[in-house]
């Protein structure tokens, strides 16, 4: 398709660079990407993709604008708080570029759906904080034999990769195995630096350009490491695994799997099990105004009980408990009655565990943590 008048003037310093000129910007403008998320990674990837020219841009997400959302996700604003994110994001690209057609998917990506997505797109860009769909998403792209676009970030550092396992190695090359649930924070439970998903996810859509124009030297067989703080670039090769169960010679995968089974994320019935060791936050408030005698033991990271805290909570960090050093479990004795607390409950549960592998037998769970205590007991504690 030729481009429009409109068009030419729109994309005019595009068309100046010999890399790109007329055909390079007709490439784009035909060009289909698929964003899995539009949050932190997936705003700017998103709204640079447009300006850029991007044709056909797919949106997949499940999630609503939070005001916590804005001080990293730019797609969105105070005004879409409470609004799907897709359709947020579906807005402002609309108002950048008129032009490019949005395709919008609210639901969650799972292994019954990804194939049936993936097909109608070119390049898929991962701006998502969790392993079963990184894992999921890089092997449908393996099985498509289309091009991954890899990017992580938490507090101020930041990865980004191409995996292709036509020219290269898959996600799998890299991290044959995910880590234990639980190991490595969300940003939602250790933070992230503002500006750090804004400087990763223009790297990913630098790397989307790229490879629609067939020009440059993509990431392909390196994963690029930055650090916000010492404002520092690193970059390590990587190799195609022969062995990999995905993309190597002797391929053991050849279909989509149970990505949450894979990486460990309790099964419905070990969920029920764990229920069995949780407390509401409403039964905790009748303990503490009855002066019942028991220890509120907060497991979150003294940054975040400088925000908040919940009045006669004790903080013991996750990471000391899980260090199993006695002279940081401030005097807890094993049979005394313990209820645990983080921020919406996966870390308690955590440091229950740990404490039950101690010797410890009389401990909960504070289910959904301080966000569920200031949502339904004091809402002057705020949320974060």
């Amino acid at each position: 398709m030729a481009l429009t008048q409109n068009q030419i003037n729109r994309y005019s310093r595009h068309l100046l660079l010999p890399e790109v000129g007329v055909a390079g910007q007709e490439k784009i403008c035909n060009s289909k990407v698929l964003l899995i998320g539009t949050g932190g990674l997936g705003s700017p990837s998103a709204l640079y993709l447009a300006a850029a020219g991007v044709g056909n841009i797919g949106l997949i997400d499940f999630d609503v604008v939070e005001f916590s959302n804005l001080q990293r996700q730019v797609a969105h604003g105070e005004s879409t708080v409470g609004k799907l994110k897709v359709d947020s994001a579906k807005d402002r690209i609309a108002d950048l570029n008129s032009d490019v057609r949005v395709t919008t998917y609210n639901t969650r990506l799972t292994s019954e759906n990804a194939m049936k997505i993936f097909s109608d797109y070119d390049i898929i860009v991962d701006g998502t904080d969790n392993f079963p769909t990184r894992y999921l998403a890089s092997d449908a792209c393996v099985l498509l034999r289309k091009p991954y676009i890899y990017g992580c970030i938490l507090r101020f550092e930041g990865q980004a990769s191409v995996f292709d396992s036509r020219l290269g190695p898959c996600y799998r090359c890299l991290y044959p195995e995910p880590p234990p649930p639980g190991m490595v924070p969300s940003c939602a439970e250790g933070g992230v630096l503002g500006i750090l998903p804004g400087i990763v996810g223009l790297i990913q859509a630098n790397e989307v350009i790229k490879l629609v124009l067939g020009e440059g030297e993509s990431l392909v067989g390196r994963l690029l490491l930055f650090d916000a703080l010492s404002m520092k670039f690193r970059e390590l090769k990587l190799h195609k695994d022969k062995s990999c169960p995905i993309c190597g010679e002797n391929p053991t995968i050849t279909e989509l799997i149970d990505y949450d089974q894979f990486c460990g994320i309790p099964a419905a019935e070990e969920s029920t099990a764990d229920a069995a060791l949780e407390i509401g936050v409403e039964q905790v408030k009748q303990m503490l105004d009855a002066k019942h005698a028991f220890k509120l033991i907060d497991v979150r990271e003294p940054s975040e009980y400088q925000i908040c805290k919940i009045a006669g909570a004790t903080l013991i960090p996750l990471g000391d408990i899980e260090a199993n050093d006695v002279k940081k479990l401030n005097g807890l004795r094993p049979d005394e009655e313990i209820v645990l607390h983080c921020k919406a409950g996966v870390r308690s549960m955590n440091a229950l565990k740990a404490l039950q592998k101690m010797g410890f037998s009389n401990l909960k769970s504070m289910r959904g943590g301080i966000n569920e205590w200031s949502e339904k007991i004091d809402a002057s504690v705020p949320l974060y």
